[in-house]
């Protein structure tokens, strides 16, 4: 067969020999009982062998979602049969996005603290992040705009609360990743409580986004990182998991193949980012959340909303509170960021926020 011809009829099986084989029961017994290790349990033992067995069972049927309806007319095929957790998730979001494009209803920007720090937990202090997360917040409702927070360091202090992993299914072909993402709740693998659903809906209702972090280790915290990365979908993700009827790969590579328009489901928003550090990485973070907030079609209110600092520049941890007490001046440019965000909105749900280059087609879409 000539290169053209296998152009032509290109091999769309997925590559597969990496995944290990499933658990055996006795190596499932003891994943199980990780989570119960605590003595009180065995008051119990009896009810969470039962629990147990039901697992297996589930694990072993690979029961992902386990409560299913008919994904309806609306979908292109309407007899498949959808997780029915998906489904409300798109259903909030659907409304979500009515009440943000009706221009009678009140601004509304979302706040990010993106430190995984907060006094609920080991450290027992709350994070700088925290408080210029409140600074922002002051100046937002000053401009009569709602606020919304989303405040990540609760994935270290509350129960059971969890952003997973992406699995990168865009990889395999775009429309393999749906919007909003499908990979979970995935009740075979307990992999559930997944916060995503709820974090969606904070970004579709914002008519702008700002993000507040410290930097770890030259990079942004791994709880921010974790949202950034199932943010994927909203980038080029597919809205109809019945085109591709779940996750069958084959089905998503002769959708891309054949074309796909990549959209851009949070394009549109605007946003500001105050990145804070004490040592170094604090124009790199900054760099790397703008160039991703730009990729999304999100647009920046401003070089003033964009903002890098150091507070307390290898000064020691344990007064870095009392060092931000001092510092009047990142605490204005906090603000400032805000007060740019606030005005960006403004101009936005008027449509007088300039976008020289929103009729631009672009020539390479991915």
């Amino acid at each position: 067969m000539s290169q053209s011809e296998q152009q032509a009829s290109p091999n769309l099986s997925p590559r597969t020999g990496q995944a290990p084989s499933k658990l055996e029961r006795d190596a499932f017994h003891q994943e199980f009982h990780k989570s119960f290790i605590d003595p009180r349990f065995i008051t119990v033992v009896d009810e969470l062998a039962k629990v147990e067995e039901i697992a297996w069972q589930n694990y072993q049927d690979g029961r992902k979602a386990p409560i299913t309806e008919k994904a309806g007319a609306e979908f292109f095929d309407p007899d498949y049969d959808l997780s029915a957790e998906w489904k409300q998730t798109r259903r909030t979001l659907l409304d979500a996005e009515a009440k943000q494009k009706d221009p009678a209803t009140q601004s509304r920007v979302l706040l990010i603290c993106a430190s995984a720090r907060n006094d609920g937990t080991c450290p027992g202090e709350i994070s700088k992040t925290w408080r210029l997360t409140q600074l922002a917040k002051q100046e937002l409702l000053a401009a009569n705009i709602e606020v919304d927070i989303l405040d990540l360091s609760l994935l270290t202090s509350d129960y059971d609360k969890h952003i997973h992993p992406c699995k990168g299914c865009v990889s395999t072909a775009m429309p393999l990743c749906h919007w909003p993402c499908s990979c979970y709740p995935n009740h075979a693998e307990r992999q559930t409580n997944d916060w995503m659903a709820e974090i969606y809906e904070k970004w579709v209702a914002a008519h702008g986004v700002i993000i507040l972090t410290p930097v770890y280790w030259y990079q942004t915290p791994s709880v921010l990182k974790l949202m950034i990365d199932r943010l994927v979908c909203s980038d080029g993700g597919n809205p109809d998991p019945t085109r591709t009827h779940g996750k069958k790969a084959a089905e998503a590579k002769a959708i891309e193949l054949a074309g796909w328009d990549y959209p851009k489901h949070l394009a549109g928003r605007t946003y500001g980012l105050v990145v804070h550090g004490d040592v170094a990485g604090i124009e790199g973070v900054r760099r790397g959340l703008s160039d991703w907030l730009d990729w999304m079609g999100l647009m920046d209110a401003g070089v003033n909303s964009r903002l890098d600092r150091f507070i307390g520049y290898y000064e020691s941890y344990a007064q870095s509170h009392e060092v931000l007490d001092r510092d009047q001046a990142v605490q204005d440019e906090v603000s400032n960021v805000a007060k740019a965000v606030a005005n960006a909105v403004g101009e936005l749900r008027l449509g007088k926020l300039s976008q020289p280059d929103k009729r631009l087609k672009k020539p390479r879409p991915k």
